[in-house]
């Protein structure tokens, strides 16, 4: 069995990474973990709709009162975040109060624990490859 080459290995493990941040556990079902996929799949979405729904679509606000860690952090969702701050920059969708810090805390949150998801992929990618080839 030929062994694969290092940059073959990093464009598999970018892969996996880029799969997981396109839709929340891509990158798991990408590496034939199906069930763990699911779970992250319902969990990641679920929060970030919970997100906004307290607090309307307004949460995500790439240039308005909204601190920059936080829409960095809710990027990390997925890149449809990016196409909903472009929708929302107008400032057509204001939010107040209790409901925006808990919208985006909730979306936040959602982003943050994709990310921990997606480094998970990455890892175990890096595994089963290792145990393929005998390393």
């Amino acid at each position: 069995m030929t062994r694969p080459t290092k940059e073959k290995h990093i464009l598999f493990l970018l892969a996996v990474a880029a799969f997981g941040w396109l839709i929340p556990g891509a990158g798991h079902l990408f590496i034939k973990e199906k069930t763990r996929s699911i779970i992250i799949f319902i969990t990641v979405t679920l929060t970030f709709c919970t997100g906004i729904y307290i607090g309307s679509i307004g949460v995500i606000d790439s240039v308005g009162q909204t601190p920059w860690y936080v829409y960095v952090a809710q990027t990390m969702t997925s890149p449809l975040v990016i196409t909903l701050g472009y929708y929302t920059a107008g400032g057509g969708f204001p939010v107040f109060g209790w409901p925006n810090e808990f919208g985006q805390i909730y979306t936040s949150t959602a982003g943050l624990l994709n990310l921990l998801c997606i480094i998970n992929a990455v890892y175990l990618a890096n595994l089963l490859s290792a145990e393929a080839t005998g390393d």
